[in-house]
């Protein structure tokens, strides 16, 4: 089980507190989380993302008559909804303060929604409850050590219970040259129209030296591009000794709708999502 560390900088003893500065800084009241989140803006994406939310959510409801979800990352709740919909109690965590209070007040009607603030991940982590269910969407390329978080994510969840992530890019010395070099074309093709481009030139010029900049808000939240994309053989290799089954999906992803509708009629995959079922018992894993 591999994946490559992260630059020296991110494990210093102050990342973290960084870390939560950036999220809150980039996630401000009125973020528009669509924007630049191809499975929240494209129809296609989002519907094979709700679709294997339902069937997994209604999985537990049959095996238990109930299902209790924790969503790491909410955002402004999109998934949440769908959750909620398909029958489960959602417990929601999220590192933005200001995306936290508009949970809050987005779900105040609902008994079926708890909202937590966790700008660490720690507080979650820490906790000493369990769910059915642990759902992530575009999370874990914002995590360092994210087989870590993992590993400490899986105690939370009952046995027999299951994990969902997705929406992180394969890591790249796993894909084709020609998939990557198509991806990157994509994103910056659509990255030119979004404002700031000699910052964003500047962060590429840097990035291909190997620098790596523990005050730029871009390299502390999207560790993917200083860290070659997630490593989905490793998350696999961890998972399967503690789920019985685990199932790896990959896709095409770019934020442009044009460029979303050309790769998805080709083979390029270029991100993936992972779901495991049946948690094994601790002295099994």
């Amino acid at each position: 089980m591999t994946a490559e560390d992260p630059p020296d900088d991110v494990t210093a003893p102050d990342h973290a507190a960084a870390v939560a500065a950036a999220q809150h800084a980039g996630h401000p009241r009125g973020h528009d989380y669509d924007k630049g989140s191809p499975h929240l803006r494209h129809a296609s994406l989002r519907t094979v993302v709700e679709g294997r939310l339902r069937r997994l959510v209604g999985e537990q409801i049959a095996a238990r008559e109930s299902c209790r979800v924790l969503e790491v990352g909410a955002g402004h709740g999109t998934f949440t909804r769908c959750l909620l919909d398909a029958g489960a109690v959602v417990t929601v965590t999220e590192a933005s303060a200001d995306s936290a209070a508009y949970l809050r007040a987005q779900f105040a009607g609902s008994g079926d929604v708890e909202v937590i603030h966790d700008d660490s991940g720690e507080q979650i982590l820490g906790s000493e409850g369990t769910w059915d269910l642990a759902v992530m969407t575009s999370v874990l390329h914002h995590i360092p050590d994210y087989l870590s978080f993992l590993d400490r994510l899986y105690v939370l969840i009952a046995p027999g219970g299951a994990l969902f992530t997705v929406q992180d890019p394969l890591y790249y010395p796993n894909m084709p040259r020609f998939a990557h070099v198509a991806e990157r074309g994509a994103y910056f093709s659509w990255r030119v129209t979004q404002g700031d481009v000699l910052r964003g030139a500047r962060a590429q010029v840097r990035r291909r030296r190997g620098r790596y900049d523990d005050s730029d808000p871009s390299d502390l939240v999207e560790y993917h591009v200083v860290r070659k994309g997630v490593d989905e053989r490793a998350i696999a290799e961890l998972l399967s000794s503690r789920f019985a089954d685990v199932d790896v999906f990959t896709y095409w992803s770019s934020q442009a709708p044009v460029w979303q509708w050309l790769g998805e009629r080709t083979s390029i995959q270029t991100h993936f999502g992972v779901e495991a079922r049946g948690r094994l018992p601790h002295e099994v894993a």
